[in-house]
């Protein structure tokens, strides 16, 4: 059997031409397949509203998350979980996923949306358009700044400060722990598990260090668990930014922060974490101007002396 990720190599092939019964199904209207998808189901009157609140705010409602929906609704989480397993999904985040090209044609749908390229544009259009609506999530959640603001404010605080990220992580922690060092007097990073991420944890803690960034993108390993646990284990407090609102990390964490992952082609983009990583960048430097200014002028004076950039 395939692996979720074949799968998604195969459907998200980018070869013009390729035409199959699911591209033909996907060329159906969006409620005649949202009709497919909900109809032949006997649904309790809960059920019945978390449909008909999909079938009336689809391109918004598909990318919500399942604590999102539920209190748009007005029911209950496990409601929600119960809702998808009655339509034969393994849970709520397959449903999503099954919902959210559905949704990405409606709005391709629109007249005036993208005039000239087809309606339902090619799969490279339909991932930008997925990352777009994360994107959008992401801005609804930061209506209210206050959180960013006071994480960023104890991560400058923090000296000094770690930063976490195993396997498909690591490139979104060098990437934090790369502009943190311009802001920061003692960034660390941790990219591998076992005894040299405890030994590091440890060592930043003893050095005075209080928290701990940590980014865990799927698929989720069981060492970055590990090693959140670890950093708790020490008395080192973990800020996380991940997909997952609940679950094992999310519960170990003792402030996480959501951002939508692109799952259209066959590995993931994450627009939206990189994004919600530059703001607790900006919060940090913005919670010690001083420091921040000092030491972005050392740098850009060492840059000038030692002729790191080309000119543009």
């Amino acid at each position: 059997m395939a692996s979720g990720q074949q799968a998604r190599a195969q459907a998200a092939a980018i070869t013009p031409g390729r035409r199959s019964s699911e591209a033909e199904a996907a060329a159906a209207p969006p409620a005649e397949r949202l009709r497919e998808l909900f109809g032949g189901h006997r649904l309790s009157p809960a059920q019945r509203r978390i449909a008909q609140f999909l079938t009336d705010h689809l391109t918004e409602a598909a990318f919500l998350s399942i604590t999102e929906l539920a209190e748009r609704v007005g029911v209950s989480q496990p409601s929600v979980t119960r809702f998808a397993s009655s339509l034969g999904f393994t849970g709520y985040p397959a449903l999503r996923e099954a919902l959210q090209p559905i949704a990405l044609s409606a709005v391709a749908g629109v007249p005036g949306e993208g005039e000239g390229e087809g309606r339902h544009g090619n799969e490279l259009q339909s991932a930008i358009d997925a990352e777009i609506e994360n994107l959008m999530s992401l801005r609804r959640a930061l209506a209210d700044p206050d959180r960013i603001v006071a994480i960023g404010r104890e991560l400058a605080r923090s000296v000094p400060l770690t930063v976490v990220g195993l396997r498909i992580s690591v490139s979104l922690a060098e990437y934090f722990a790369y502009a943190a060092r311009r802001i920061h007097p003692d960034v660390r990073v941790v990219t591998r598990g076992g005894s040299v991420a405890y030994d590091g944890l440890l060592q930043a803690r003893e050095a005075g260090g209080t928290w701990v960034l940590a980014f865990a993108m799927p698929r989720h390993a069981k060492e970055t668990l590990a090693v959140v646990r670890a950093a708790r284990g020490v008395g080192l407090r973990v800020a996380l930014i991940t997909d997952l609102t609940h679950g094992p990390l999310a519960e170990e964490a003792d402030e996480v922060f959501t951002a939508g992952t692109g799952s259209r082609l066959v590995f993931d983009s994450y627009a939206a974490p990189g994004l919600l990583s530059a703001g607790i960048l900006q919060a940090m430097a913005d919670a010690d101007p001083e420091r921040t200014q000092t030491r972005l002028e050392k740098y850009e004076h060492a840059a000038e002396q030692h002729d790191f950039f080309l000119d543009d």
